[in-house]
Parts: C-alpha cells; sequence; structure tokens
C-alpha cells in the first residue's frame, strides 16, 4: 500500500489515463466493465482516496449554498440562520457564511458569489440586491432565494411589515394612545428594509386615526440595546413626552424598557411599549410585540432553494408568511 497515492499513481498502475481514471470517480458510462474494474482494484490496493472538493468541481458542482447577512449576531438573524442550518443539515450541502457590515462589503460579495463555481445556490437576508444584482444572478444562472427580503425577478420569503407596523400602532391607538413615539435603525440603511417598511405602517395607523405625525417622537438611531437606551432616554425628558412606543425590533424595545426603568417610568402604568419579532428574550420581559416567523422563514427559504436546485427551475416564487400581535405585559391605556 501505498500512501499519499495520486490519481496519476492509479492510472500508472491500471495502465490506463488520467482522463480514464476520472470518468471512473465521475461514473461515466463510457468506461467498459473490465477497464472500470482494473480501475477500482488500482485504486484499493494504492488506498487512494479522491479529494472531494476536486470531484465536485471536475462536476460542476460545489455542495456549497452561500448565506450572506448583515449583523449576524443579533437575535433575529441568528434565528433565521438557525432555520437555514436545520433545514440543510440534512441534505448534501455545506453551508458557507458570509457577514456583511457595509454597502462595500455587500456589492463584493454578491458580485463573487454570481459565479456558479462560487456556490450552487445563494440565500440572501435582509439584503435585498439592486437591479443590476439581480440580473446579473438570472445572466450567470445562479439559483437565489431572499429571506426578509424583495425583488421582483427573485424567489423570496417575506412578511408584510407595512402592515406589521400598522397593527402595532393601531393597537395602542385602540388603547387610547394618540402620544406614540417610533423608535428604529436609519431609514436610509441599504440593510433591513424591513424598518422603512415598518414606519410607513406607523404613519398610516396615525393617519387614519387623525392623529399628527410629530418628528420628536421619531427616533432612529443605530442597532442595538444600548443605543435604544440612550436615545429613548432624551425622548423621555421632553417636555411632552409619548405615552407610548412602538420598537421596530424587540432588541430596541428591550433598549427602551432600560431608560424608562433608569428614569423611574413604570411600564405600562406611565408608558407603554410594543416590539417587534418576538425573540426569546421578548417573552422573559413579557413584551407586548409583533410576531413574525424567524426561524420558519429562514427554514422555508432553504427548502425553497433545494426545490430549485432539483428542478433547475429559476421562475421566482414567492412565500408570504403572517404575522401576528402577541399581548403581554407592555401595553395599557394611558393615565395622561
Amino acid at each position: 500500500m501505498t500512501l499519499d497515492s495520486t490519481i496519476r499513481d492509479v492510472a500508472k498502475q491500471a495502465q490506463v489515463s488520467i482522463a480514464t481514471v476520472s470518468r471512473v470517480l465521475n461514473n461515466s458510462p463510457a468506461v467498459s466493465p473490465e477497464t472500470r474494474r482494473r480501475v477500482n482494484e488500482a485504486m484499493q490496493h494504492l488506498d487512494y482516496q479522491p479529494n472531494p472538493a476536486a470531484r465536485r468541481l471536475s462536476a460542476g458542482r460545489t455542495n456549497t449554498i452561500a448565506v450572506v447577512l448583515p449583523l449576524f449576531t443579533l437575535p433575529s438573524f441568528v434565528e433565521r440562520l438557525r432555520g437555514i442550518h436545520d433545514e440543510l443539515s440534512g441534505n448534501d450541502y455545506d453551508l458557507v457564511l458570509y457577514s456583511v457590515d457595509t454597502p462595500e462589503q455587500r456589492d463584493h460579495h454578491l458580485a463573487r458569489l454570481a459565479h456558479p463555481s462560487r456556490a450552487d445556490g445563494l440565500i440572501l437576508v435582509s439584503l435585498p440586491p439592486n437591479d443590476q444584482q439581480a440580473q446579473r444572478f438570472l445572466d450567470t444562472k445562479m439559483p437565489v432565494v431572499l429571506v426578509d427580503a424583495y425583488h421582483p425577478d427573485l424567489s423570496h420569503v417575506i412578511v408584510d411589515d407595512v402592515e406589521g407596523g400598522y397593527i402595532a400602532t393601531q393597537y395602542l391607538i385602540g388603547l387610547g394612545h394618540r402620544k406614540i413615539a417610533y423608535l428604529s435603525d436609519f431609514l436610509d440603511t441599504p440593510f433591513h428594509p424591513s424598518m422603512k417598511h415598518r414606519y410607513e405602517g406607523y404613519r398610516k395607523a396615525l393617519a387614519e386615526a387623525q392623529i399628527e405625525f410629530r418628528p420628536e417622537y421619531h427616533l432612529c438611531t443605530a442597532h442595538g440595546r444600548d443605543t435604544a437606551r440612550e436615545v429613548t432616554r432624551g425622548l423621555l425628558t421632553q417636555a411632552d413626552p409619548p405615552t407610548a412606543i412602538f420598537a421596530a425590533s424587540d432588541t430596541q424595545a428591550v433598549g427602551a424598557m432600560d431608560a424608562s426603568f433608569s428614569l423611574g417610568i413604570h411600564i405600562p402604568n406611565e408608558l407603554s411599549v410594543v416590539g417587534y419579532d418576538d425573540i426569546r428574550d421578548a417573552e422573559y420581559v413579557r413584551l407586548t410585540t409583533i410576531k413574525q416567523p424567524l426561524y420558519e422563514s429562514g427554514a422555508i427559504g432553504a427548502q425553497m432553494l433545494l426545490s430549485i436546485l432539483a428542478s433547475d427551475e429559476l421562475s421566482p416564487q414567492q412565500r408570504k408568511m403572517s404575522i401576528e400581535l402577541i399581548e403581554r405585559n407592555t401595553a395599557l391605556p394611558p393615565i395622561r
């Protein structure tokens, strides 16, 4: 037995060409039974172990699925990623993760991953491609599924975030609140397009209730609990503070609650707070929130991509998932 045998060694032992050994490895029918037998015996004798990556590339496949997402350590992204991972774990694909922090990183990764030699399929989470990027995917026949993002020419899994923002705000209006603040990421970010959609739902509910929009009640900041706490402290120390806050994510809602507690403002008696996502922390702090299927959306996105890969059908598929209001302990009618 020879250690570290190569395909050249196998070809020499079997007295065939390297190309013939490659055809045997790829189960090509263009090899006679006798030649196949000699090649297999040579591989067994030499203890030859073909390189899996090289075999996949020779077959025009990588057996990998690339997932590109921003801020992947945040709870909502972790849940979506968990759904993707669990769905792919029972299939013959490796998951390769790309995290992006800037538009430049996003554009770099999307340009590289548009080529089929990089991955067999691609899942983009909360990163809607522009028309040029989408067309490049179509031109290279790269199977792509968007999760929490939308482009009309690509398959996608979404929720109606405008409706979600509307439901949250309408719920607070129904409790009697008219001074309602909106707390979110920056609306012009290339990531998280849902933040702007939830804001549209907030504005729609205010307009329908004939409640004047107050710019001082609209807070935008970098995503995170600490930044949400700091901007909320400024909001709650205004001369005429709001009686309720709709936060576009549970993480920011918890930050708003931190600010309230630090100022001695009782939730929900003196301030109502509604979040969005229903991450695990939301149940722990008994936060009233809009529940969206984070884990399920990731799993369904992975299922959709596997279906495309199995059928080679690139026509865009769409799945719109339901949302619901989860009432817990952070919202009551206003006392002032």
